[in-house]
């Protein structure tokens, strides 16, 4: 199960890469379990300060493995023990980076798009997949498709099941930049390396929270939300680092999240 999804710690930056490079990582029960595991360990590793999530060979993830669909169909497969859902990164208090560098369809979009930021091979392909598969949308994607590209926009991807490019998804706003596929893993490594290097981990724990947890807060009510937090943040040590260094002209060092 292990060798299911990769795992490479350097300056601060956990790699994580599904490794079922001939199936164009297909999404399966073990392998979710698998990644969500690592995502546990990371959230835990005070040497982790950002998460980024890639896909070995040609594809990021090309959605639920058919075999497992098959069996779903014929009402031959066992059932599920993962009891964790396919929202879980979004609680993970790290920031992840998703890097799409191929195809990228049906269960791989939810799980591109759970991710807190997206970079994307311009070449990559995207689907929603589900009304071509005789399936609805799924995992949530009806809930953060609308608030990522428009309700309009979000109906056409999730209605037409059509396939678009990944110039297009950063175009829609789904991902934050799109470059090719050879410069993706510089790009969001350099990215990556920069968060880990300039930014309090607890600060971008607590502003991962800020952003998941507020959408459905009126504009008052997270307002109020954010003055506790802003409170709270004066009295930390990352404060008084991130000042320090402010005015030393230096990098700063701060302290790893401890939860």
């Amino acid at each position: 199960m292990s060798d299911l999804v990769l795992s490479d710690l350097a300056d601060g930056v956990l790699t994580l890469t599904f490794n079922r490079p001939e199936r164009l990582n297909a999404w399966t029960e073990a392998l979710g379990a698998r990644y969500f595991d690592l995502l546990t360990e990371a959230e835990a590793d005070p040497a982790v300060r950002v998460i980024v999530v890639t896909g070995a060979g040609r594809g990021f993830c090309a959605g639920a493995d058919f075999q497992t669909l098959t069996a779903l169909q014929e009402g031959t497969l066992e059932s599920f023990t993962e009891k964790r859902a396919n929202t879980f990164p979004t609680t993970i208090k790290k920031p992840i980076i998703a890097a799409v560098n191929g195809a990228c369809a049906g269960l791989g979009m939810v799980h591109a798009l759970v991710c807190d930021l997206v970079f994307t091979a311009a070449e990559a392909k995207w689907t929603t997949a589900f009304s071509r598969r005789g399936l609805i949308a799924e995992y949530g994607l009806a809930w953060v498709l609308p608030k990522l590209v428009g309700q309009a926009r979000a109906l056409d991807l999730l209605l037409s099941g059509r396939t678009f490019t990944g110039e297009e998804a950063a175009g829609l706003g789904l991902a934050l930049r799109s470059v090719p596929g050879s410069a993706l893993p510089g790009v969001v490594g350099d990215y990556a390396r920069d968060l880990a290097r300039h930014s309090s981990p607890t600060s971008m724990a607590v502003i991962k929270q800020q952003v998941w947890g507020d959408w459905e807060l009126s504009l008052d009510s997270s307002r109020t939300k954010a003055e506790k937090l802003m409170a709270a943040s004066f009295g930390r040590a990352d404060f008084a680092e991130g000042v320090a260094s402010f005015l030393e002209k230096r990098p700063p060092e701060f302290p790893p999240f401890t939860g």
